[in-house]
């Protein structure tokens, strides 16, 4: 093996000075598998993508940059994830809240409100408004957002007296209605202390009825295909970013409207806390919303288990960046946490360091604490909460005098925390169970629709510039790769052959930052014009050939003077052996029992597409290496590289483009009626999440304008879209397209050769 370091250099003239003081063997091979073979039979390439996925339980490290600039750019790539995996990006259209509050209890020092109000129309959120008795402050009292997270009917949460006592005994809790429900506990301290505090219900639980339970699974009657006929874990919502996790951090953001709708919450102190999945939700808001000023997130960050349920897993949120990140992005605002006896036990050593050092790199240090009581199982108890309320009390400059404890309160019943009654009955018939959720989908789905297709058909360069940074931001998230730098890039040449009018490379290109690599042919003619075409094909390298010979549009391109590459990319040709998953997504679930029912919310596709790139975006981040391979050479650079995606992969050049629209000088695409939304299965090989509700493959294409394109698809609706797109950025003569292209070839050759 001759093996060339970077590319530094032009590959292909290194290949032809060797070539030309060399005897070469000519190998007249009788089938494009021989002939176009690179690794030994049965070896598969040494690409870090062929290791077992990634999952909830895997180890995430934060993934460290050396400069604020760099950290700033980071953490709004952060926050554009999570918002793209949430299925809010952008924002959908905020709508009244129709809040209601009634059934006022008065504690001496508090008062409790009972509390709902609506985040889209039709869904209630629920939950308890603590209000101290204090005087307003001239700019309103502390606003504090309290998610309860996983404990038992939520809310409504009673540990019952045996175990309380044994809280206390362990020293836990200090005192019994502490003990008996942590949960108000907190939110009775902080109204205390002069805060108004929301306490609502997540998905599922105490008065969120609308969805009788809390995690949902793949279900049968939920995965149509038609509008308002799919739900959540299907395949419709998976393509349109539709998720428990998304509705539930949309009502956390306007659970946060809700507090400063009302007109005495300051702004300026919006403090957020919870635990397990509402620390969850702590986090997620703090990086998303910059209305939070301070949070407070208990056991859940981690480099370990990341939160185990759909209300805190959706498609995208962790490729590429784990909890720590996420907790990261609330820097410099004010955060504090916990560790206890759980996934979150080694935070001393493992990730707080690297949130620590952010937080100084941003100049804010001291901003930020950790609290390791790891002697104590997964809690948000006393010894955590009187953390807490020392940090609340200096960010939010609340002035009172350290250390401060809570006292005994009286502890609320279900039937005084519940907010349906009869003068406020509870949602039922078509407002309940699945109906609901598929009305939700179907107002997810409207209000997306009228926010994208615009973007879809820009009219001017303004339009088209929104459409950049809408669809543009979603695209870069889906796809999570750009135009690799040379110095990622490495070759290795394998084999070298001569025909009579090129030679015939065979090598590895490889994407060192990443640990890929990719089995590559090269046809270079004897004279070469300093072109090169990167040749897609769903049979890999193998699509330059027809019937063991090089086709005849492969031959024009030859003795036209250009250099012509394809390869295997991820799940072709080379990758694909009896234990590799390359012909469809895995079927990755959450770990538990082996025997999982079909509707099991543990088969939530979340689970795999969270965590992991889809196989279509791995396929494209192998075009880009291909591309920048190609563009590499410093001392003798390809004057122009081109792509050639014919019927079955028009896909994949252009969400190469769409990424990079000025990656390639030229394409020839044909999309040949390709579209993400008619897709069989949400694990087909060509899946992914979130491609149909940025404008599917026309999304794509109106993401690859103004560079120079020749375009077929059967869709005149398509071929309008498209062509308006270039008129708007006033490069019509940079565009061709037609219902198909010339049997021969001949219309995109020439194309080509111009």
């Amino acid at each position: 093996m001759i093996y060339v370091r970077s590319c530094t250099v032009s590959c292909f003239v290194v290949m032809v000075l060797f070539f030309s003081q060399s005897v070469l063997f000519i190998v007249k091979p009788s089938h494009a598998a021989e002939y176009s073979r690179i690794l030994p039979q049965s070896t598969l390439p040494a690409d870090s993508r062929i290791a077992p996925p990634r999952t909830v339980d895997s180890y995430h490290p934060f993934q460290p940059v050396d400069s604020p600039a760099a950290w700033e750019l980071r953490r709004e790539e952060i926050r554009r994830r999570i918002l793209v995996g949430a299925g809010l990006w952008p924002m959908p259209a905020k709508t009244p809240l129709n809040s209601s509050m009634h059934g006022t209890i008065d504690r001496g020092d508090y008062t409790v409100e009972k509390v709902s109000f609506e985040s889209i129309p039709g869904h209630f959120v629920t939950g308890s408004l603590y209000r101290p008795k204090t005087p307003k402050p001239e700019k309103g009292y502390p606003g504090v957002l309290c998610p309860h997270g996983h404990w038992a009917d939520g809310r409504f949460y009673d540990s019952g007296e045996k175990q309380s006592l044994n809280e206390i005994a362990h020293g836990s809790e200090r005192f019994l209605c502490g003990a008996r429900s942590p949960l108000q506990a907190r939110c009775v301290q902080l109204a205390r202390m002069g805060c108004i505090v929301f306490h609502y219900d997540m998905l599922g639980n105490a008065d969120s009825i609308q969805f009788p339970e809390h995690r949902h699974g793949p279900r049968g009657s939920l995965d149509g295909h038609s509008l308002g006929t799919w739900g959540f874990a299907s395949q419709e919502g998976a393509a349109r970013l539709q998720t428990n996790f998304g509705l539930q951090t949309l009502n956390s953001i306007r659970s946060l409207d809700f507090l400063l709708e009302r007109g005495d919450v300051d702004p300026a102190k919006l403090l957020v806390t919870g635990a397990s999945g509402g620390g969850t939700q702590t986090m997620i808001l703090s990086a998303i919303d910059p209305r939070v000023t301070a949070s407070f997130p208990c056991v859940m960050v981690s480099t370990s288990m990341q939160g185990g349920c759909t209300c805190e897993n959706t498609h995208l949120l962790r490729v590429g960046q784990g909890n720590i990140e996420i907790a990261a992005a609330s820097a410099p605002r004010p955060m504090g946490m916990t560790a206890a006896d759980d996934w979150t036990k080694e935070l001393k050593t493992k990730g707080w360091p690297d949130i620590d050092r952010i937080y100084e790199m941003v100049k804010a240090q001291g901003m930020a604490e950790a609290h390791f009581d790891i002697h104590f199982p997964h809690n948000y108890n006393h010894v955590s909460r009187t953390h807490m309320y020392q940090f609340a009390n200096r960010h939010l400059s609340l002035g009172l005098p350290t250390p401060v404890l809570e006292r005994e309160f009286e502890k609320l019943s279900r039937e005084e925390l519940s907010v349906w009654d009869a003068f406020h009955p509870r949602p039922s018939g078509d407002a309940v169970g699945e109906t609901h959720e598929r009305a939700i989908c179907r107002l997810w789905t409207d209000d997306s629709s009228k926010q994208i297709n615009p973007l879809l058909q820009p009219d001017n360069s303004e339009s088209l510039a929104t459409s950049r940074e809408v669809l543009g931001g979603a695209w870069n998230v889906l796809i999570r790769r750009s135009l690799p730098t040379s110095d990622a890039i490495d070759f290795s040449l394998v084999s070298k052959t001569k025909e009579t009018t090129h030679l015939i490379l065979k090598g590895l290109v490889r994407n060192t930052k990443h640990k890929e690599e990719i089995p590559t042919l090269f046809l270079h003619p004897e004279k070469a014009n300093g072109r090169v075409v990167l040749w897609l094909s769903s049979q890999g390298k193998a699509g330059l050939f027809d019937g063991g010979v090089l086709r005849p549009e492969v031959k024009r391109l030859l003795g036209g003077g250009i250099s012509v590459m394809a390869a295997d990319l991820y799940g072709q040709g080379e990758f694909i052996s009896d234990h590799s998953m390359t012909l469809a997504n895995p079927q990755v679930h959450y770990p538990g029992p082996n025997e999982k029912p079909e509707d099991s919310w543990r088969r939530d596709s979340v689970y795999y597409y969270g965590y992991n790139d889809s196989l279509y975006a791995r396929r494209v981040h192998d075009v880009l290496t291909l591309i920048a391979f190609a563009k590499c050479q410093e001392n003798y650079p390809a004057r122009e590289v081109s792509l050639v995606a014919l019927a079955d992969a028009g896909h994949w050049a252009s969400a190469a483009r769409a990424v990079n629209p000025s990656a390639v000088d030229r394409a020839v695409i044909d999309v040949h009626g390709f579209r993400f939304g008619n897709l069989s299965t949400v694990w087909h090989a060509d899946f992914q999440p979130g491609a149909v509700k940025y404008g599917d493959i026309t999304g794509l294409l109106t993401l690859g304008a103004p560079g120079q394109l020749m375009l077929a698809d059967p869709d005149p609706q398509l071929r309008d879209r498209v062509t308006k797109t270039y008129q708007a950025a006033g490069k019509s003569n940079a565009l061709k397209v037609s219902e198909t292209f010339s049997t021969d070839g001949a219309d995109w050759i020439s194309f080509l050769l111009q």
